[in-house]
This record gives C-alpha cells, structure tokens and sequence, in this order.
C-alpha cells in the first residue's frame, strides 16, 4: 500500500468513526424499533422471554475493545436444520441466513473480559422482534445481553442498538463465489472481506474454523473507541495461509 492509500485509508477511518460512533451516542436514547439487518420474517404474536441462568463468575474489568462475533449459519444448521430449538435460524420457514450475530463482546485487558454484570433489565418485546433478522434466536439474544451486553451499558435496548449500529455498517462480499474457489486460505477470506469494507484491515478480521476446516465463525475487532483494531492472538484464529473451507448449504 502506498503512503497515499495509507492516507486515504486513515481519513477513511476517521470519517467511519465519527459516523458510527455519532450513531451510537444516538441509539443510546430510548427508541420504539430497531432496523431490519436485511430482509427476512419476523415473527408474529408474542414472544417468550427465555429465563437465562448465569454459567460463571461474575467479572468485572476495564474494557479495552470489543468484538462483534458473527456465526456463519449455512456451517451451523448443516446438523440442527429439523431441530425445533433452531427452527427459526435454520428451518428456512423465517427465510435463509448466511452471517448473523452470535454477540457483541467487551473485551478487558490482558486477554480478560468482563461478563455476567448484575442486572434486572431484559430486552423489551419490541426490542426482541427487532433483532431477529440480526440474531434470530431469542435465546441467544437474552444470553448474549446477560452474559456481555450487562458489562456495557445499563439496558438492553442500549446494547442491542448498539449492536445493530455495527452490523448495519458492514457490507458483504459474495461468499458463495468465495466458497467456490480452490485452495481456500483464512488470508483469502480476511482479504476479501477488507476489500469490500475499505475501513477495515486484514489483521482487524478474526476467523473461526471446526476441527474438518469449515468456518464457523468471523470474529471483528474493535478499540475502545469502536475503530476496527488488529486481533489479538486469541481472537485471529488460523494464520492467513491456512486452508479452510465454506459450507453453502443445500
């Protein structure tokens, strides 16, 4: 990269910031719906608010990032397509998912994160229709928001907000295109997606793959101030030139 494109890149940075995180300060106040991620059925009627039960310590720490994780739903309904308990991501009746949002993580320093903070709030029904073309599980959402979301802000409207305001940022590359090219590696998919989002680097895209190399997950990194960040080890994943494979589905 020449130093003008490392230039235009870091003013590109700096007007994405300002845009997104003008937009967090915003969604911060009370608000009656949340934006559909992309097009897909809601659900009608009322919707059962999951009891979440705490699996771990309560922690408490300094945030120093976060990271946006996204589960690739082909990978993950290849088994679980006729399971009641994922009807919805995976039956196809609410529509077909390609990346969802697995959560919203603060992460705390020296590869430490803060979680299950106390908290009585729960997501509103409102608030629960409005994500699930982001996340469509209402479990997770509830655990998302107990577990992470508590150690962010005080209520989970806040946090789910949030979260969407940085989905929506994102713009995706053909995967299904990507999924068909041979030799695969992890560097081919974090590049591709970089160059469909010209404020992120390839070093700010973490990748999660299964023991058979499929992936599972992708994993954004952010600062403190939400600018994409380099990944830590931790959260990179398989090195750029790691071959690795993407389920389309059926």
């Amino acid at each position: 990269m020449s130093p003008g494109q490392r230039d235009e890149k870091g003013h590109g940075r700096m007007r994405w910031f300002t845009l997104v995180s003008g937009l967090i300060l915003t969604l911060l106040l009370p608000a009656t719906a949340l934006a559909q991620a992309y097009q897909c059925r809601t659900p009608q009627g009322r919707i059962s608010l999951p009891a979440i039960e705490r699996d771990g310590p309560v922690r408490q720490t300094r945030i120093t990032g976060y990271t946006l994780s996204l589960s690739w739903s082909p990978e993950f309904c290849r088994f679980r397509d006729d399971e009641p308990r994922h009807a919805r991501q995976c039956s196809g009746r609410a529509g077909r998912f390609a990346f969802i949002v697995h959560g919203l993580w603060p992460e705390g320093p020296r590869n430490s994160y803060p979680q299950w903070c106390p908290t009585r709030d729960q997501p509103t029904q409102l608030e629960m229709r409005g994500a699930m073309c982001m996340s469509p599980d209402t479990r997770l959402v509830a655990r998302q928001w107990a577990k992470h979301g508590s150690c962010m802000v005080n209520d989970a409207g806040a946090y789910l907000r949030i979260t969407q305001v940085l989905w929506n940022s994102l713009r995706w590359p053909d995967f299904d295109r990507l999924s068909r090219r041979r030799g695969l590696t992890a560097g081919n998919v974090r590049d591709t997606f970089a160059e469909a989002n010209p404020y992120w680097d390839a070093e700010d895209v973490g990748l999660v793959v299964n023991e058979r190399g499929w992936l599972r997950e992708m994993r954004l990194c952010y600062g403190a101030d939400f600018m994409p960040a380099a990944c830590d080890r931790r959260r990179f994943g398989p090195s750029n030139g790691t071959e690795m494979r993407i389920w389309r589905g059926m």
